[in-house]
């Protein structure tokens, strides 16, 4: 048994967890700033960092605690070291190192966007809660990875473990980070992606037009243009938009993203020969992604539960085990990389 902690702190999110073996979640412990966030309308650098100073080691203290082991049981630590806001990164880097130095244990630096794609071989069940079932067995490469987050929008190939081939990705704003801005514009509560999902619920889809930034037949992505469009709509009214106005906007909203996304997504798969598609990062969670994606798409589409798609330490674990028995290691000079890519555009990579 391989024995790995990990831990995340990308963003916002103060996060660590014990796995095992890749799969199996002894402990997956998650201090959220979304309240503390909440009345700048989105993440405050600064007050990220500093919340990650004061939250670090009584998360990392308590993920050791449900996962019932000492540090003398674990045979790794594992941090994210980018894509992310630097400040952020910085904590959790300078955690592991101290950690792992400490403990004489094997340091492994990873990369949060590849960390959203393993969260699909984590063991859970339909309703999310982790269990000692087997986790998914049934994934065979090639696999179509779309990651869709606050930060990052991307279509991705993975021949194999560790092996990625970029297809696209957004141009501008990525899907979160347009939900989020859209959100504000609406008055909605932050973050925005759950808010407008809750307000779509009783809107109709088609009362606005909304464009599609189909970029020919690229699978690349923009949704400047349409937060845009919203702006003007939004600016156009006397008043607030509220009630049933505010819900079709919001549907109309989600549904334009959501047919951007899940066209291409299906496109890709079928023209690169994907055996599923895996629906990664937090706007993974929203329903109309999932159900419109695999409405289109010919072959399975699977995503993790809600807990697993947003910013969490177990998928970070899931894929350093990957890296950890492939016999990579990295030095004490491991540093945050705040523009780190999952693989660099248009021709395939290790990540």
């Amino acid at each position: 048994m391989i024995r790995i902690l990990a831990i995340e702190t990308s963003c916002d999110e103060t996060a660590a967890a014990v796995i095992e073996d890749g799969r199996r979640i002894l402990s997956n412990v998650i201090a959220s700033q979304t309240e503390l966030h909440a009345r700048y309308g989105g993440v405050f650098p600064e007050m990220a960092s500093r919340a990650h100073i004061e939250a670090i080691l009584p998360v990392i203290e308590q993920a050791m605690r449900e996962a019932y082991l000492g540090f003398d049981d674990l045979d790794a630590v594992a941090v994210t070291h980018g894509p992310g806001l630097a400040g952020s990164l910085l904590v959790g880097v300078n955690a592991a190192k101290g950690l792992a130095l400490g403990r004489k244990l094997p340091l492994l630096g990873i990369n949060h966007l590849e960390a959203h794609i393993y969260a699909h071989w984590l063991e859970t069940r339909p309703d999310g809660v982790e269990t000692e079932e087997a986790a998914r067995t049934d994934l065979e490469f090639p696999l179509l990875a779309l990651v869709v987050s606050g930060g990052h929008t991307e279509l991705v190939m993975m021949h194999d473990h560790a092996r990625y081939e970029y297809l696209g990705g957004t141009l501008d704003d990525a899907a979160g980070e347009a939900f989020d801005k859209v959100g504000r514009l609406l008055g909605l509560p932050y973050p925005g992606g759950p808010a407008i999902q809750t307000t779509a619920q009783n809107g109709h889809a088609t009362a606005f037009r909304f464009p599609r930034a189909w970029l020919d037949d690229s699978y690349d992505f923009s949704f400047s243009g349409l937060k845009t469009a919203m702006l003007r709509i939004v600016e156009s009214y006397s008043d607030p938009p509220r009630g049933q106005q505010l819900a079709n906007l919001a549907a109309s909203f989600q549904a334009a993203v959501v047919d951007v996304l899940s066209a291409k997504a299906a496109r890709a798969a079928e023209e690169f020969k994907a055996t599923a598609v895996l629906l990664c990062g937090g706007v993974s969670a929203n329903q109309a992604l999932r159900t419109t994606t695999a409405e289109r798409a010919s072959i399975p589409v699977h995503y993790p539960p809600p807990i697993l798609c947003t910013d969490n330490a177990a998928m970070v674990g899931a894929c350093a085990y990957r890296h950890f028995i492939a016999g990579e290691r990295a030095g004490w000079d491991l540093d945050v990389l705040p523009g780190l890519r999952l693989v660099e555009r248009r021709r395939t990579a290790r990540a």
